[in-house]
């Protein structure tokens, strides 16, 4: 019984995920941040779903070089 809990919460951990990332590249979202969200919460989704499409350029995670630059300053 429990193992069935478990596989189900797994098939709509997944499936919620992939929803928020087809939901995210149309809201014009962070697609990375969605996916990651909805895999833990998959209720999440559905907060994706009433937010209005992002106008203007996708937000983006800035790179790990981009951050070390920032925090040590050019080498």
């Amino acid at each position: 019984m429990a193992i069935q809990w478990i596989v189900a919460w797994g098939l709509i951990a997944v499936t919620a995920s992939v929803l928020a990332a087809i939901l995210a590249g149309i809201k014009n979202r962070d697609y990375s941040y969605w996916m990651a969200w909805s895999f833990v919460v998959p209720p999440v989704v559905l907060w994706l779903l009433i937010l209005p499409k992002n106008k203007g350029p996708r937000p983006r995670q800035p790179r790990l070089d981009d951050i070390d630059r920032r925090e040590n300053g050019p080498l």
